[in-house]
C-alpha cells in the first residue's frame, strides 16, 4: 500500500457532490452537510433519509442518472451507488478534473477516503486502517470512549477568561461509577476542590498542571468551612478558572451542593450542577441489599445521622413510624443514638439492621444483625467510617440473593 497524506478539508460553503440515493449516500451526505458543505445528490431515487433532507431544502436533487459535467465546481465528491461501472466512471472523471472523490464501494481504487470519525467538545479524532473500514470504526468508539470519559486529556493550553464551577457528585466510591459528564469536566479542570469522600483515585488522572485542593470534613475535623468553600470557588472562577467542587455521591444529596449553587448565582457565577450516584441506594445496591422490594417495602427514607443527639436530630417517633426501609448515612458514630431512638418509639427490636463500609471499594465490608444486637455486633467487628446504615426487612434479601448464588 502506497503512503496516504491525512488532511481535514474545510467545506463550509463549498460544493460537494454525493452520486447514489442510498443509505450509503445518506450517511456520507449527513456528514457533509454538517460540514458546512453545499451538497448536490445525483440519484434518480432517494431513500427516506435523504428524502427528508430534500424535503427540508438542505440539499439539491438531480433526480437522474449521474451524467458527465455533474461534477463542475465540486471540491469533494461521494460515488456511492450500487453499481460499480457507475462509481468508476464518476472516480475517472473526478481525476481527469482534478477533484478529490471517494468510492464508497471499493477503497482499493479510490483516490481518498472518509475515515471514522469521532468527535467530543472541539477535538475531532480521524481514524484510518489500512482500508479496512470495520477495524477504523472499532478503534475510533474506543477512543470516543476515552474522549467522552476524559481518560484523554481535554483541557485547553489557550482559553477565554471565562470562569465557571461544576458541583460534580463522584458517587459512593469507587471512581468507575462517577459519570461521563462528572469525569470529562474533572479532566477540563485547572482547579478541583475535593472533599474527603470523593473518589480520590481520580485525582491520580489529572493534567500535572491542574491544582488541587483539600475541603474535606471528616466527623471532627474540616478543613475548611462551608463559608471558605462557597468563597473559595467565587473567587477562583472571578480569576477566569474551571473549577469543580469535587463530592462523595451527589452533591444536592446531604452535600450542602445548593448552598455552594447558591452562593456561586449571588456571585453572578456560571454554576453547573452534574448528579452523582448517591450512596444512600448504591452502597446498599453493592452488599445485595435492594431500598425496595416488591413485597417487603415499596419505600425508603434517607436520614443524615451526624446530628442524632435528642434535639437536634430527626424525628424518631415519625421514623419509627415508617414502614418502608431506613437508611442513615453518616451515622457510624450515632449507631448507638439510632438504635435508641427508634426502639424508644416503638420499632421492633427484631427489625434487621445493616452497616455497609466503604460501600462500592474492595475492601467493602457488611455487618448485619437486629436492632437489639447491631451496636454490640458492630463494636466488636470496629465498624468505622465512611458506612451506610440500613434498617429494614430488606436487609434478609442480601441473605437470600447469597443463598441463590451458593446453589450448583
Amino acid at each position: 500500500m502506497s503512503p496516504t497524506y491525512p488532511l481535514v478539508l474545510d467545506l463550509d460553503g463549498r460544493r460537494a457532490v454525493v452520486v447514489g440515493g442510498g443509505p450509503v449516500g445518506a450517511r456520507r451526505t449527513t456528514g457533509l452537510l454538517e460540514a458546512g458543505a453545499i451538497v448536490t445528490v445525483v440519484a434518480p431515487a432517494l431513500c427516506e433519509d435523504l428524502a427528508v433532507l430534500v424535503d427540508d431544502g438542505r440539499l439539491t436533487w438531480l433526480p437522474r442518472e449521474y451524467a458527465e459535467g455533474d461534477l463542475a465546481g465540486a471540491w469533494l465528491v461521494q460515488a456511492a451507488t450500487a453499481d460499480a461501472e457507475v462509481n468508476a466512471t464518476v472516480a475517472a472523471d473526478a481525476e481527469r478534473a482534478g477533484i478529490w472523490c471517494v468510492r464508497a464501494d471499493d477503497a482499493r481504487t479510490s483516490a481518498a477516503w472518509t475515515p471514522a470519525t469521532a468527535r467530543v467538545d472541539d477535538i475531532t479524532v480521524a481514524v484510518s486502517a489500512s482500508r479496512d473500514p470495520r477495524r477504523a470504526r472499532a478503534v475510533k468508539d474506543r477512543i470516543a470512549v476515552k474522549l467522552q470519559t476524559g481518560e484523554l486529556p481535554l483541557r485547553r493550553v489557550r482559553r477565554k477568561r471565562t470562569g465557571h464551577v461544576a458541583l460534580v457528585g463522584g458517587g459512593p466510591g469507587d471512581p468507575g461509577l462517577i459519570t461521563t459528564r462528572g469525569r470529562r469536566l474533572l479532566a477540563d479542570a485547572d482547579v478541583v476542590v475535593v472533599d474527603r469522600l470523593a473518589p480520590r483515585a481520580l485525582l491520580d488522572e489529572l493534567d500535572p498542571e491542574v491544582e488541587v485542593i483539600e475541603a474535606g470534613k471528616g466527623p471532627q475535623a474540616h478543613t475548611l468551612s462551608q463559608l471558605e468553600i462557597n468563597d473559595l470557588l467565587v473567587e477562583r472562577a472571578r480569576a477566569g478558572q474551571r473549577v469543580v467542587r469535587l463530592k462523595g455521591g451527589d452533591p444536592f444529596v446531604f452535600g450542602r451542593g445548593a448552598e455552594e449553587a447558591l452562593a456561586c448565582a449571588e456571585a453572578g457565577i456560571p454554576c453547573e450542577v452534574v448528579p452523582g450516584v448517591t450512596s444512600a441506594v448504591a452502597v446498599p445496591a453493592a452488599a445485595g441489599i435492594p431500598v425496595t422490594h416488591r413485597g417487603v417495602t415499596r419505600q425508603f427514607t434517607v436520614i443524615s445521622a451526624h446530628s442524632a443527639h435528642p434535639g437536634e436530630g430527626p424525628d424518631w417517633a415519625s421514623l419509627a413510624a415508617v414502614e418502608g426501609t431506613l437508611v442513615f448515612l453518616m451515622g457510624v458514630s450515632q449507631l448507638p443514638l439510632v438504635v435508641e431512638g427508634l426502639r424508644a418509639h416503638g420499632r421492633s427490636p427484631a427489625t434487621p439492621v445493616a452497616v455497609i463500609e466503604r460501600g462500592t471499594l474492595a475492601d467493602q465490608r457488611t455487618t448485619t444483625g437486629t436492632l437489639e444486637t447491631i451496636v454490640a455486633t458492630a463494636t466488636e467487628r470496629g465498624v468505622r467510617s465512611p458506612a451506610v446504615i440500613i434498617v429494614g426487612e430488606v436487609v434478609t434479601v442480601a441473605e437470600e440473593l447469597a443463598t441463590v448464588v451458593r446453589r450448583p
